[in-house]
């Protein structure tokens, strides 16, 4: 993988889809972007991880539903190996198990196939920048399978490891935690709780460090396990 994404230097970005249409449209499209280059494909899983690692890319495109090998499990062992790779995948939102499951290995974040191009880009650029890309729409979803998760036992063995580290947080921290999870950027907390974005900037620090998390989207995979 790239050693890092700046500002000046073109984001390595690597489509993974087994419809062939899909990923010329999404080559063609993301391509001709200012700032981004399409520097590998692959038309399931298991080509994603032969041709992923060795193309330098920077943020990688992924469909869950493909033959041979999904984009789940390649996922999961693209992060093992290459944990500053940056995954979004791509979803119908018929999957939400899958969905939770790919969360919890680090995706950075989620978008629907149709999402308008220039959304795209923009989740593109957020990820490469080090910030993963949950919207409300995919909030929902998350808790509606963490939902169903509570009645198995593991998914309750969750909810009590998740209680007992949110216990941990402040009162403030855990209002800055609840807003993460219904998918709010530092912004929208800081304007709902009367805050400056800096000071939200560093109670989201502090709960990635208490909560011993990397990312905004497993501080909210916590706090809705948390309700299971």
């Amino acid at each position: 993988m790239s050693e890092g994404v700046g500002t000046e230097a073109p984001i390595s970005l690597a489509v993974v889809d087994d419809d062939p249409m899909v990923r010329a449209a999404l080559g063609m499209m993301l391509g001709g972007s200012s700032g981004i280059r399409v520097v590998a494909e692959a038309g399931d899983g298991e080509e994603a991880l032969r041709v992923v690692p060795s193309s330098g890319a920077d943020v990688v495109l992924m469909d869950i539903r493909m033959p041979v090998r999904d984009g789940l499990s390649a996922t999961e062992e693209l992060l093992r190996a290459h944990p500053d790779l940056r995954i979004i995948v791509l979803t119908t939102f018929d999957t939400d198990d899958m969905v939770l499951r790919a969360l919890r290995t680090g995706a950075a974040g989620f978008l629907l196939k149709d999402t308008k191009p220039a959304r795209l880009v923009e989740a593109i650029r957020t990820v490469a920048s080090g910030q993963p890309m949950l919207s409300p729409s995919v909030t929902a979803q998350l808790i509606a399978a963490v939902t169903r998760d509570g009645t198995d036992p593991e998914g309750r063995d969750r909810g009590r490891t998740a209680r007992t580290a949110l216990a941990a947080l402040t009162e403030r921290e855990r209002d800055v935690a609840d807003g993460v999870a219904r998918g709010l950027s530092n912004a929208e907390i800081a304007a709902e709780l009367f805050m400056g974005v800096p000071t939200v900037k560093t109670h989201v620090g502090r709960l990635f460090a208490k909560l011993g998390v990397e990312n905004r989207v497993q501080v909210a995979i916590l706090v809705h396990d948390a309700q299971a």
